[in-house]
């Protein structure tokens, strides 16, 4: 009989990979931008650490770096990948708003 279970990722990009991103959660989507985590916390742990504090990706848009790098686990250049990517979003959804 196969084996129907779920396939077990070590890191979110592979389910990404494999199922698209749409099938990703937030804190999924977010461990991918995150990396790496740092010993005894996975960037998964470290991204949803993140959702929790700010509620959603929606209230962690336009945090300053500064506040963004005091969480244990984000230095400078995970926090400039973060806000990159929602000025992404931003100009994105701007450039739709325009059609």
């Amino acid at each position: 009989m196969p084996d129907t279970k779920e396939p077990k990722w070590h890191h979110p990009g592979g389910k990404l990979r494999e199922l698209g991103p749409e099938s990703c959660t937030d804190t999924e989507l977010l461990a991918i931008l995150i990396g790496s985590g740092f010993s005894g916390k996975s960037a998964k742990e470290i991204a949803k650490e993140i959702i929790d504090k700010y509620n959603s990706l929606y209230g962690l848009m336009g945090k300053p770096l500064k506040e963004i790098m005091e969480i244990k686990g984000l230095k400078k250049v995970k926090a400039i990948k973060i806000a990159a990517s929602f000025e992404i979003a931003k100009r994105i959804v701007k450039h739709l708003e325009k059609e």
